[in-house]
């Protein structure tokens, strides 16, 4: 079973975006993620690719588009989450890394969120939706005086 994992920083008033980027600056979340998304296919929406600083090296690049004309170097395109999971192929892990409007399509699918919470309120106009029932802390551990690192899982 290929495990479905969302890769999201939010702030405390879930808050994960501002004008298609991201509204702080953390070192240390940006360490977290290439670790951890390293060697996997990603997940996101065109949106969070075109707000990706260039290609990230040794991850897949898979993009959720409705837009059937649209096409970038080093995107795999997909145009419905299946068709987005398909690509992933058998990998064992998936990356879902955005943004809101992928997040909320692949919520029933998930099966861990790797979550940076950041303890700030933050003005932005991208949204973390709801995680609705069923999920549970496994994991926290502080990642600076400003934010924690938590792994959430379904079940």
């Amino acid at each position: 079973m290929t495990h479905i994992t969302f890769f999201v920083a939010r702030a405390d008033n879930g808050v994960i975006g501002r004008d298609g980027k991201l509204p702080w600056h953390l070192p240390e979340d940006l360490k977290r993620f290439k670790a951890l998304t390293m060697g996997k296919p990603m997940i996101m929406g065109r949106k969070t690719f075109e707000s990706l600083p260039g290609r990230l090296p040794g991850r897949r690049h898979i993009v959720l588009t409705r837009d059937r004309g649209w096409t970038a170097e080093g995107a795999e395109v997909a145009h419905d989450a299946d068709a987005a999971l398909a690509l992933a192929g058998d990998a064992e892990e998936v990356a879902v890394i955005g943004g809101a409007e992928i997040f909320a399509l692949l919520m029933d699918r998930a099966t861990t969120i790797e979550l940076t919470e950041v303890h700030r309120t933050i003005e932005g106009d991208a949204v973390m939706p709801p995680l609705g029932p069923g999920w549970r802390v496994e994991k926290r551990e502080l990642g600076g005086p400003d934010f924690d690192f938590v792994t959430i899982v379904r079940g």
